[in-house]
């Protein structure tokens, strides 16, 4: 892998595809385990957990449903601190299993505020799966049940992660070079 540039700041490799893909594995045959004798119901956050979710879901290899919500907190390279649906659900998820996907847990304000919303809607169920998590970054008392990869609080980019609604489409992960910072 080599380094990728966007908006004249350099990315290094970070996570390949491959380490990537191996653990998605592991987390759904963990998800597997956890949701036998359900139909759970995916819920991706777009649109960063796109990649992630559209992997994790074809490796359950059980019968499931998916659907897609969108929210946004995001703006460049921070985060607004303000949640903003986008597209909601349409669902009716009372009494059902359900797995929220998303691309990273920063400060969780994001993913706490789904959690509540969704809560409402009295799921048998919610569990959150995500292909990334920054601990060191938290501000609230979110615990997600399936973590990918826990990493250190730096800006990264690929395998769903944008800045400014570009580099999505990599499918290594990339760090931020520390001499941009």
């Amino acid at each position: 892998m080599k380094q990728v540039q966007y908006n004249g700041l350099t990315f290094e490799p970070y996570i390949e595809k491959e380490t990537i893909a191996a653990r998605i594995k592991e987390l759904a045959g963990v998800i597997k385990r956890d949701c036998e004798g359900t139909v759970p119901l995916f819920v991706c956050v777009l649109n960063g957990a796109f990649p992630f979710a559209a992997d994790l879901f074809r490796a359950v290899d059980m019968d499931a449903e998916i659907t897609f919500i969108r929210l946004k907190s995001y703006e460049g390279m921070g985060s607004t601190g303000v949640v903003k649906e986008v597209i909601g659900l349409g669902e009716n998820i009372k009494d059902r299993t359900v797995i929220i996907v998303e691309d990273i847990i920063d400060t969780g304000n994001t993913i706490k505020k789904l959690v509540a919303d969704l809560q409402k809607m009295e799921p048998a169920s919610l569990k959150i799966a995500t292909l990334l998590f920054k601990p060191e970054s938290l501000q609230t008392d979110v615990k997600p049940d399936y973590v990918g990869f826990s990493i250190s609080p730096k800006f990264i980019i690929g395998f769903g992660l944008d800045l400014d609604g570009i580099a999505r489409n990599l499918e290594d992960i990339y760090v931020l070079k520390e001499d941009n910072a």
